[in-house]
């Protein structure tokens, strides 16, 4: 019994030992986990959007139908733009209006 204890005192101080070794590079990474979660999320779902418009893409240019296909790239650049980049929009409508409002 005493044995096992010591075995399990032993793994459990490796463990540790492991652990504090490689800290320094985990906390280098930031703790930011919000941060983190959402541009991984961001990735995963333009990664989604881009597979999405290339299928519907690829269905307009095999029914030949090559104007709806330009009209539904700039729509496709458009959402993405506006889904993917809200502060690139803000800062473009405030120029816009900066030009347009004295």
């Amino acid at each position: 019994m005493r044995r096992r204890a010591t075995v399990i005192a032993i793994a459990l101080a490796a463990v540790l030992a492991l652990g504090l070794l490689l800290a320094p590079a985990a906390l280098a990474a930031g703790n930011d986990v919000g941060h983190n979660l959402g541009s991984l999320l961001r990735k995963y779902a333009g990664e989604i959007y881009g597979g999405i418009v290339a299928v519907v893409g690829l269905v307009f240019l095999l029914n030949r139908r090559l104007q709806e296909l330009a009209l539904f790239f700039v729509a496709a650049t458009l959402v993405g733009w506006l889904v993917f980049s809200p502060d690139q929009v803000a800062n473009a409508a405030r120029l816009i209006g900066r030009q347009i409002l004295p």
